[in-house]
């Protein structure tokens, strides 16, 4: 802690240790350590065994490192190292994991119980175009008025549409109707 007067007023400066701000997981480090004892692991992964914290304190200030609380065990884990340089380590991983996660959109496309020949091409053209990418495809029919008593026809609809698109799907999910609507759902083939 550190004060300094300007125009008057003291205004209090304090001095941490080390980076703190870049800690997205918050471990505890050097001085927020309240344990008395703690079993220390030194930098180069060697067991030093149990000891005090103020020990362990002095040894990671000797070493220019930072003492840093891993495990909430009896005693609990302590480990030296380069915090900030550990931080930046586990940022560069989750950021390429983000980069590497692959997502999966479910696209929709709606058809009806008495959808023509050529409209049902157009339509299944573009769901091998949704498969190719990657993303899964959700196929749906709403009978309308009296179309509700015909469910045979929206399955006999869906089961033409998906002949048509065999060659890049598998059904995830075999035609079912719920209300109104009919659902079924295709997954792209590996």
């Amino acid at each position: 802690m550190m004060g300094l007067i300007r125009g008057g007023r003291v205004c209090v400066r304090y001095f941490f240790r080390r980076c703190r701000t870049i800690a997205t997981q918050e471990l505890p480090i050097n001085e927020e350590i309240r344990d008395p004892e703690v079993r220390l692991i030194d930098e180069n992964g060697v067991q030093l065994g149990i000891m005090d914290v103020r020990a362990a304190q002095r040894l990671a200030d000797e070493r220019e490192l930072d003492l840093v609380k891993l495990s909430n065990a009896n005693p609990p884990t302590c480990k030296l190292m380069d915090y900030s340089k550990h931080r930046y380590d586990m940022m560069k991983r989750e950021k390429e994991q983000r980069k590497n996660q692959k997502i999966i959109e479910i696209k929709e496309i709606r058809l009806s119980a008495t959808i023509d020949q050529h409209d049902m091409e157009v339509k299944a053209k573009a769901c091998s175009r949704f498969l190719q990418d990657g993303n899964k495809v959700k196929v749906s029919i709403r009978f309308r008025g009296r179309q509700i008593t015909r469910g045979d026809i929206g399955e006999e609809v869906m089961t033409t549409f998906f002949n048509m698109v065999s060659d890049k799907a598998t059904q995830e999910r075999a035609p079912k109707q719920e209300g109104r609507n009919m659902y079924m759902v295709l997954a792209p083939k590996n």
